[in-house]
């Protein structure tokens, strides 16, 4: 399931990340900041790359990412580094505490 979950989320980041330059950020729902989608970019190749590599590497990623999900949502309500680089909007934060919560539960309790 690590695998899965890595492969998968990974993917939904490249198209998020891509989708950012596509979609202009006065109708996206959520940042559309040109530094926001790269970090998407990247980190969903790496979370492709880590799911590939197998399970211990995949459940590093859920446990990190989801780790990193919510420190963007404290750097966000906070107004923390990179939030004006970011440019987070409310919806960037829900996603996040969701995304965040749900990643680290799956890299530290399913199998």
């Amino acid at each position: 399931m690590q695998q899965s979950v890595a492969i998968i989320f990974g993917a939904l980041l490249v198209i998020i990340g891509a989708a950012g330059f596509v979609v202009p950020a006065v109708k996206a729902p959520t940042s559309g900041a040109p530094a926001y989608n790269v970090f998407h970019l990247a980190f969903g190749v790496v979370g492709i790359g880590l799911g590939i590599a197998g399970t211990a590497a995949a459940r590093a990623f859920t446990i990190g990412f989801g780790a990193i999900d919510l420190v963007q949502l404290v750097a966000s309500r906070a107004g923390w580094y990179p939030k004006r680089v970011f440019r987070w909007k409310p919806a960037d934060d829900v996603l996040h505490l969701i995304f965040g919560v749900v990643l680290i539960g799956i890299g530290v309790f399913a199998g």
